[in-house]
């Protein structure tokens, strides 16, 4: 391959992709860029290696969302979950000390070091609900207006059971507490069905707890219409990671 045609294929490349975005050699080979091609650009100083299989062009700052959309293409059901899709979609409390990305997924998968070295993040690979099919998981991943297309992200009824999952563990109940009360506008229909199918006791008694104190949806027509899964009829406590003894009835 000649010079021209080198350049040629360099100049395709930037032009069709999105500057923010790390790439790999799967995008390359479709622009006819084999890996050694690959090797002479970062030789050239041309690409940035990030990793093996993995560039950015050089001088590029990674954008956090464009850069876990790549991510998603190599998980499978990744996502923004937790504590993270609240607060893209408005709902923070000013408690954290440090900002983690919330990222979730359905297989186990180790985060890469270049993206941590960017974005610190916490990757969670939980089977947290029993999905009666793949509608309901479907319906309960979004992208909220404003954020980068195609990013996923839990909905707040899916991301609000994330967070209570995660209390006690690598959650504060203080700060979950707080941004449990910032919720607004939730969907009681689709909380219900998220409930019922939760493999979490803690997360199901806790949010119909916080939703009985905070007035979020109405109890009383949850345990009414749904059947949710809160374990025995006993009131349950527990001395959770960080010395918090917690008390949760089984209806709220």
């Amino acid at each position: 391959m000649g010079q021209s045609e080198r350049h040629d294929l360099i100049k395709r490349l930037q032009a069709s992709q999105l500057r923010g975005a790390p790439f790999d050699l799967a995008l390359l080979g479709n622009l006819g860029v084999s890996p050694q091609l690959a090797a002479k650009y970062v030789r050239s100083g041309w690409l940035v290696r990030l990793a093996q299989g993995v560039y950015s062009f050089p001088g590029d700052k990674l954008d956090e969302h464009r850069t876990i959309q790549f991510l998603q293409t190599k998980v499978a059901g990744l996502h923004v979950a937790g504590k993270s899709a609240l607060a893209v979609q408005g709902v923070r409390h000013n408690l954290a000390s440090r900002r983690l990305v919330i990222l979730w997924g359905d297989e186990r998968f180790k985060i890469p070091g270049w993206f941590l070295a960017r974005f610190p993040a916490r990757y969670v690979s939980a089977r947290l609900f029993a999905w009666p099919d793949n509608t309901l998981a479907r319906m309960t991943l979004t992208t909220p207006p404003g954020v980068t297309a195609e990013l996923a992200v839990s909905t707040p009824e899916r991301a609000v059971l994330e967070l209570l999952y995660d209390v006690g563990t690598h959650e504060g109940v203080e700060e979950s507490h707080n941004l449990f009360e910032g919720i607004r506008n939730v969907r009681i229909d689709l909380v219900g069905r998220l409930l019922t199918c939760c493999t979490s006791v803690k997360a199901v008694r806790l949010f119909l707890t916080w939703a009985r104190e905070t007035g979020l949806v109405d109890v009383d027509t949850l345990n009414q219409r749904y059947p949710l899964p809160v374990g025995s009829e006993k009131r349950w406590m527990t001395r959770l990671k960080d010395g918090t003894l917690l008390t949760l009835n089984p209806h709220g």
